[in-house]
């Protein structure tokens, strides 16, 4: 790859990253005068942001979403796991330990006034939930889900397989009425 499209790529990333923020807040507030850092980068101000991964890599998708992950995993284009992945840990809304739980898996891009550009598929065998109040958010989870937390959602989103939850208290607490499920939704027996 040239160094140009490097750049390029490098740009929108960041770009695409604080449309991203911008839209995670849980009451649809901008979230303003965020500085977006790079992971492991230093910086001087108080508000920056490093808690959000944005790729197109199978990989570091697996490894936002564990237990040592970040809030905010968000694809840039189609992505297939070979693997069974497991969403763990307990994550703060902005990774602001002040706020809600809150995790989100964004499947999609958006303009600067958060109108969603397109959606992608995130394509995995099955994704076992253990953090609670996780979202999956507009796009495709080309799979089967496992919900073994309290709190999870689907947002504008699919899921090609079956939902299945850990419990009945589990599955009253979803909020899954602005999502599609294209298999069963069920109680494990």
């Amino acid at each position: 790859m040239s160094l140009l499209r490097k750049k390029l790529a490098a740009g929108a990333a960041v770009m695409a990253l604080g449309g991203f923020l911008a839209a995670c807040d849980t009451d649809d507030d901008a979230a303003e005068d965020m500085e977006v850092v790079e992971e492991g980068e230093e910086t001087e101000g108080e508000d920056a942001v490093t808690a959000a991964s944005i790729t197109d890599d199978a990989d570091q998708v697996v490894a936002s979403l564990s237990t040592d992950g970040n809030w905010l995993t968000a694809i840039i284009a189609d992505v297939a796991i070979d693997d069974d992945v497991t969403v763990a840990g307990t994550f703060h809304d902005g990774d602001d330990e002040a706020e809600a739980e809150y995790r989100k898996l964004a499947l999609y891009a958006q303009d600067e006034d958060r109108n969603v550009t397109d959606e992608y598929t995130l394509a995995v065998g099955t994704m076992t939930v253990e953090s609670p109040n996780f979202r999956i958010q507009e796009g495709t989870l080309d799979g089967d889900v496992y919900v073994d937390a309290e709190g999870f959602e689907l947002l504008n989103s699919t899921v090609t397989g079956d939902v299945t939850f850990a419990s009945q208290e589990l599955m009253d607490a979803a909020l899954m009425d602005e999502g599609t499920v294209e298999g069963e939704v069920t109680v494990e027996e």
